[in-house]
């Protein structure tokens, strides 16, 4: 009876530790790796196939990294409510993993305004976070983004967060100069408000009179709106021979791209990574962005991927028999990286793998040879240019050569 009531009295400690948010780890032979990445609405098409990346990364080292044991989580960062990411999701994610002792890398987010809320929380933790689509330049860069970043996201006052993925302020010059080089000289500047998308548009708005582009409208949407036909007929008004929309496909590009379309514009459609995925084509209709719309992207398409990223695509295609979205090889060098640095720490030590990270130096990888610099981004700096051809992407060039 006493050895019953004591069992109980554990149990019960147990779980209001739990209530509590209270977590010890379970084995110091084992590592967890979690991913936050919007896996509800649109985005999951893509964001599934970064958790695939992520898994054949850990699947190629036999679930070790050094004499650890990894375990790995794919978290959904979205609500059923916003059919995106939500603010409120990814702060509980960013505050479950670092209750998690065993936690010792949070791979995301896919969203830069989901980055700012986990950034912090995570930097006071001293959790690493590798992301393997962020783009808005102030989550790392001095004196671009908006005023006290990036360390508002640095209290601690280290640097913890690292990204696979070229910034902004490269993406919004080289998309500048690719509508300069397809003769373009008249541009209205759409966006939906939100961290990437306004901070993209922005970065092209910045690039475009040094380029001798004429910028005829800078004007944000409101995405969930049904359609845009008043701005449309506002649109015609300037008579651009451009229209680029800083935002996603989430954020309503789709229906920008039908509107110009219906409304007889027949005007080249610009748009960001964010778009560069199946869903924007099914959102817009094949029809309506068939060799008119022109999608900017971080590095070049999966198949276009050479060595290391060559044997990622190829092996990608015959584990899961289906074409990784552009995002999956960015999900699989995170998920590399993180593995790396803790085998480099050698210890299960949050700090440890942290610094081993920032020392990430001459990396070949599925992206290529690289580093991280000393605010945490890449050293990569390759952009390409697609359109769509036939219902699906395909690519233009190499941007920024």
């Amino acid at each position: 009876m006493i050895g019953l009531t004591s069992r109980c009295v554990c149990m019960i400690a147990a779980c209001l530790l739990g209530a509590l948010g209270v977590a010890y780890a379970q084995d110091p032979n084992t590592i967890k790796i979690v991913s936050s990445l919007p896996q509800t609405g649109s985005a999951n098409a893509q964001t599934s196939t970064m958790v695939n990346g992520i898994r054949m990364a850990i699947d190629e080292v036999g679930g070790k990294a050094g004499p650890f044991t990894v375990r790995y989580e794919p978290w959904d960062d979205a609500s059923p409510e916003r059919g995106q990411w939500d603010p409120a999701v990814e702060a509980a994610n960013a505050d479950r993993a670092i209750a998690d002792p065993d936690v010792m890398a949070y791979i995301g987010t896919y969203n830069s305004g989901a980055a700012k809320i986990a950034m912090p929380k995570l930097n006071q933790a001293g959790v690493l976070m590798v992301s393997p689509a962020n783009t808005w330049p102030g989550l790392t860069k001095p004196g671009i983004g908006e005023a006290n970043e990036p360390m508002t996201y640095r209290p601690s006052g280290n640097i913890t967060y690292f990204r696979v993925v070229p910034a902004d302020d490269i993406q919004g010059l080289v998309a500048a100069k690719w509508a300069a080089e397809m003769n373009c000289k008249k541009v209205f500047i759409l966006h939906d408000r939100e961290l990437y998308g306004k901070g993209v548009a922005t970065m092209f708005q910045k690039s475009a009179p040094a380029l001798g582009l004429e910028i005829t409208g800078f004007e944000g949407i409101e995405p969930k709106a049904s359609n845009y036909k008043s701005l449309v007929t506002k649109i015609r008004q300037k008579n651009p021979d451009l229209v680029y929309f800083g935002g996603t496909t989430q954020t309503n590009a789709g229906q920008i791209a039908k509107d110009l379309r219906s409304a007889g514009l027949n005007v080249k459609y610009m748009v960001p990574d964010g778009c560069y995925e199946k869903a924007f084509i099914q959102a817009a209709g094949a029809e309506n962005v068939e060799g008119s719309a022109f999608i900017t992207f971080g590095g070049v398409p999966p198949d276009r991927l050479t060595g290391k990223g060559k044997e990622f695509y190829e092996n990608y295609k015959k584990k899961y028999n289906s074409e990784p979205e552009g995002y999956a090889a960015y999900g699989y060098e995170a998920a590399k990286v993180v593995l790396d640095s803790i085998a480099r720490a050698g210890k299960k030590d949050r700090g440890a793998i942290v610094a081993a990270a920032a020392a990430t130096k001459d990396f070949e990888g599925a992206l290529g040879k690289w580093s991280f610099d000393a605010n945490g981004d890449t050293t990569l700096k390759t952009m390409s240019g697609n359109t769509v051809k036939n219902g699906e992407y395909a690519f233009v060039k190499v941007l920024g050569e």
